[in-house]
């Protein structure tokens, strides 16, 4: 199906391109790599008189230390760039191992992350992780800045806390605790994950402590308290074990949607294989970075 008509604008600046959503308000979107909204367009599930082509505009692109250590991704980044950024690749390696297994070639090179998050399609990789890397999310619109946590940015299927004329400009993820590490992986049948599962470990007191979030199985990335609080004072040789029984425990309260992707049961299945097998890969590279 064609897209309908609609005026192509190409601003240079981050001003121009604000001024261009306030001008032309709810008939107006931004366009980043265009992965997830030409898709929308051709199917005539969406329809814009305006699109705010934002690949000229500068200094959105791009990964870098901040001054307090942590690392500023520019959300024009592609996942392609990502997976083979040196400063990602060396600070955050689990993100680049994500960026690098997106979908097909095609989309890592041509999806940003900013357009992924956004648009907020409920099967993507970066959400689950992005929160247990901590990530807050920076958001412009003439004369004002604001930041929102990852955790807090999308709300269900397709809506995020975005307002109306603001553009995604920067993530930030801060700069992780001494001894941190993390892990993801995702399971599905297609290009789209069915789950995807992100755990954060370091280390507290005596023993490691553990941050789970399951990704792609609802409307949003969901935290789970319950496995975290299984896995306090667990052995670290025991933490697979006891977070697969805490997560199978959990499964029968997790919100999943039945769909082209697996039932809703079948994915509560795989997110408690994954949890187990996540914990397990997050501890391992914690004691690898401790030898």
């Amino acid at each position: 199906m064609a897209i309908r008509p609609f005026q192509l604008h190409r601003p240079r600046t981050l001003e121009e391109a604000l001024a261009l959503l306030e001008e032309h308000g709810d008939d107006a979107s931004p366009i980043a790599g265009g992965t997830e909204l030409l898709v929308a367009l051709k199917a005539r599930v969406l329809h814009y008189e305006h699109l705010v082509d934002l690949k000229k505009v500068a200094g959105l692109r791009g990964a870098s230390i901040d001054a307090a250590g942590g690392i500023a991704i520019g959300a024009l980044s592609t996942h392609h760039e990502l997976a083979n950024h040196p400063v990602v690749r060396e600070h955050l390696p689990a993100y680049a191992a994500l960026s690098d297994n997106i979908a097909n070639i095609r989309v890592r090179c041509a999806g940003t992350l900013g357009g992924n998050l956004c648009f907020a399609e409920p099967h993507a990789d970066p959400p689950a992780l992005l929160c247990a890397l901590g990530a807050q999310l920076v958001l412009e619109r003439p004369g004002r800045s604001r930041r929102v946590p990852m955790q807090d940015f999308i709300t269900s299927d397709f809506t995020t806390a975005r307002e109306d004329g603001e553009l995604l400009t920067r993530i930030d993820i801060p700069r992780p605790v001494a001894g941190a590490s993390f892990a993801y992986a995702n399971f599905g049948h297609l290009e789209r994950p069915a789950v995807g599962v992100a755990v954060g470990c370091r280390p507290a007191g005596s023993g490691l402590a553990f941050e789970v979030w399951v990704g792609a199985i609802a409307g949003r990335p969901v935290r789970l308290d319950r496995v975290e609080r299984a896995l306090e004072g667990a052995p670290a040789g025991e933490a697979a074990a006891v977070a697969r029984r805490a997560a199978e425990a959990a499964a029968g309260t997790l919100e999943a949607h039945d769909d082209i992707h697996g039932s809703a049961d079948y994915k509560r299945h795989l997110a408690a294989v994954l949890v187990g097998r996540m914990v397990d890969a997050a501890a391992r590279r914690q004691a690898q970075a401790q030898t």
